[in-house]
Parts: structure tokens; sequence; C-alpha cells
């Protein structure tokens, strides 16, 4: 395993957070889950649906909260209290790094910061996760990624068009903003891993979501920079390719992804029309842009013809990439999904038949290992306090005070 030996202690909850620790725990780091006595991750109770336990019953663990929190192990620590700040300490001195998602000044006001950890671990690497940073008028506001998503330009982009029936400002169907932020997170924390192995040193990683939403803009930032035009709203058409969007064939819609001139060409020979391909005002995308509504009607219509798998298959053997519109259930069952193994099965505490959808991390010498189904809310907090030292004497006596769970 790739992080085999690597320790994160995980205060985070919802969704970036433990989305960038499941990934560091899916490449071998041990992550230790920290949780709310009582309730645990917020996540938790985010449903339905829940998981359901051998008698088809519904359990407390909401499908959420399972998609995100694998390979961890859960400790229950009330870290409002004297003593749970104290065993946070003791933690964080033991482990190479610490994830947070608490608002700007939080953890300082339980002498949890970074600069307080860091004392006594000069090796610790903290990555905070904000909704808009440490710093800036914005810092002291919680940050969703609904919200951010609006405020970063996304929805500005996503939707139908504003002059077409259902225009107007769309989010995103997952939450790309803290999922994005998660992965820029652990790839964060690796580089600063890499610096401390040369230099011995930590550091603090800052991570905003709305920083991560205006980067993920990608070409489209790049496209209101480069001109200070503003991108508006496409629906399913690309704003720098032709055609690059759904149409609807004779029984369903499918998707045509025309990236360059000579696919342009097969499409327009497969269609009947190998003259499309000619004509100047298509022969090129840049030209194929600036005349798009003259170009995809003429595609529209003629798509409509016939029916879906037809254009698929013969698009396929052209090499002109295309694709259906599945559903989850059929994504899923998709052979190429099968045959990348993107499910897998894991036994939990409270059902055999937990499902989960796998890493897409593929390595070819330190391959994922799934070796703990997302814990129950403290399942491990004995196993880990004893394994700081704790004898079960102290142990028993942290839980009666309310300490730990």
């Amino acid at each position: 395993m790739s992080l085999a030996g690597v320790r994160v202690l995980d205060l985070s909850r919802v969704l970036a957070g433990p989305w960038c620790t499941q990934t560091l725990a899916d490449l071998g780091a041990d992550v230790i889950k920290v949780e709310r006595p009582g309730s645990g991750d917020d996540t938790r109770a985010w449903g339905p649906p829940y998981l359901k336990d051998a008698q088809g019953q519904d359990t407390s663990e909401a499908a959420y909260y399972l998609g995100a929190n694998r390979n961890k192990r859960s400790i229950a620590i009330d870290i409002a209290s004297t003593a749970g700040q104290s065993l946070i300490r003791e933690l964080a001195a033991g482990v190479d790094v610490l994830v947070e998602n608490f608002k700007v000044g939080d953890l300082a006001r339980y002498g949890l910061d970074a600069h307080s950890l860091r004392k006594a671990n000069p090796g610790l690497i903290v990555c905070s996760i904000t909704g808009f940073g440490q710093t800036g008028p914005y810092k002291d506001r919680a940050g969703y990624d609904y919200a951010v998503q609006g405020i970063g330009g996304l929805m500005s982009v996503t939707g139908e068009r504003d002059d077409l029936p259902g225009g107007g400002p769309q989010k995103v169907g997952v939450a790309v903003a803290d999922l994005f932020t998660g992965m820029y997170a652990a790839v964060a924390i690796l580089a600063a891993l890499r610096h401390r192995d040369a230099s011995g040193e930590g550091q603090v990683i800052d991570m905003a979501l709305l920083d991560t939403q205006l980067a993920m803009l990608a070409n489209l930032g790049a496209n209101y920079l480069c001109t200070g035009h503003a991108p508006a709203r496409m629906g399913n058409a690309h704003q720098n390719i032709v055609p690059y969007q759904v149409f609807e064939a004779s029984d369903g819609h499918l998707i045509l992804a025309v990236g360059n001139d000579g696919q342009f060409a097969k499409f327009c020979t497969i269609a009947g029309f190998p003259s499309w391909a000619q004509d100047s005002r298509f022969a090129s995308n840049a030209e194929r842009v600036r005349h798009r509504d003259v170009l995809v009607p003429m595609l529209a219509a003629v798509v409509k013809t016939r029916p879906r798998d037809a254009w698929l298959a013969a698009l396929e053997a052209a090499k002109v990439p295309c694709g259906a519109i599945n559903n989850l259930a059929e994504a899923f069952a998709d052979p190429q999904a099968q045959a990348r193994e993107m499910t897998i099965a894991m036994p939990h505490p409270s059902s055999p038949a937990l499902r989960l959808v796998a890493s897409p991390i593929k390595l070819s010498l330190t391959p994922v290992c799934y070796r703990h189904a997302p814990p129950l809310l403290g399942q491990h907090t004995r196993e880990l306090l004893r394994e700081a030292g704790h004898a079960d004497a102290d142990i028993d006596a942290l839980m009666q005070a309310g300490v730990i769970t």
C-alpha cells in the first residue's frame, strides 16, 4: 500500500474532508476518524436511504455517510471537554497528518489549532478545509457546496440556455465543490508529505471550496480571462466545440462528442451528408462554433431519423466519440464498469451485503486495499486508546464521564 505507515487524524465531517481522508485511507494510510459522541458525523443521519440489516430493516447508517468513510477507524471524543482536548493533543502528537474543517478560529479556542499542535509535533501536516479559506472578507462565513457553486460561477454556466424552456441557473447533480476540494486536499497532503520526508518539516495547508470552485472552471475560466466576456449557460452543448452535445434519436437520446475535424467528416459520411464536412461554414471547428445555430438544427434533424443504438453502433465502429445516457442502474451494470470492478462488497457490522463505489485509482504495484467498512460511531474508541497506551480502567473512567463513547 502506497501510504502504509502514514497516520492521519481526521477531525472533519460531511464531505470535503471525509472524501480527502477516504482517498488517503484507500491508499493505505491509517485514518483515525474523530466524531462527536452520540451523533457523530452529520452525514450518518442524512437519509433515507439507510443501510439495511440482514432482516431488511433500516440501520442508523445513512448511505451518504457510507460513501465517504471506508477504511477508517472511529473514535468518539467530546472535544469541548478539557479531557477530550487532552486526548486530541495526545493523538495529534503521534500522527503525520491532521485534517479538519472547523470554522476559522474554532479549534484555537480549544488549543487545538495548527500552531499549538505543531509545537509538540513539528513534522505534523495540518490541512484545514473551509468554505472560503483562512483569510479574506468571507473567512468567517459557513461554506456549503451549493452556495459555493453559485458564488463561484459554476451555476452561471450550468443549465439550459436562458432563451430556451427550462433555462436558468442549475447546480451540478453531486457536490462537486466539496469533492474537488477533497481531491485537491489529498494532492496537497501528498506534496507536503514528500517535502517532510526530505526536510523533516511539516506545514499548514489552507484549502477553500471557493478557491477550488474557481480553479475547476478550467477552460471556461480561461475563456473569461482571455476575452473579458463571461460565458453563458449552454445546456448540454459545449462552449468551444461543435458538435459536442446531446441529440435526440428516433427512440431516445445520445451524446455526440466530436473532438476534431476528422471525426466530424466521419460523422457526416455516416449521416449520409459527406458534403457538410467540405462546407466552408463547417469544415473546421472554429467555423462550426461560429455557425452552430445553422449546423446544430441540421444535425438534430438527421439524428432523429434513426434509432439510438443504430447511431451508437455506426459511430463507435468509425471511432467517432459518442455515448448513451444511462441512469445509475445502467451505469453500474455497464460491462465496462463491471470489467473495471467499480463496485466492491465489504462486510459491515450491521449488514453482510454492503456494496460501495470502488476507488478509481489503479496502481500496478501498490493497489488500493479495502480493509475496513465505514465504521460504526465509536467502533474503535477502546482499540485506539489502548494503542495510545491507556489502561482499560482509564478508558472506562473516560466513558463514564462522557468524554468518549
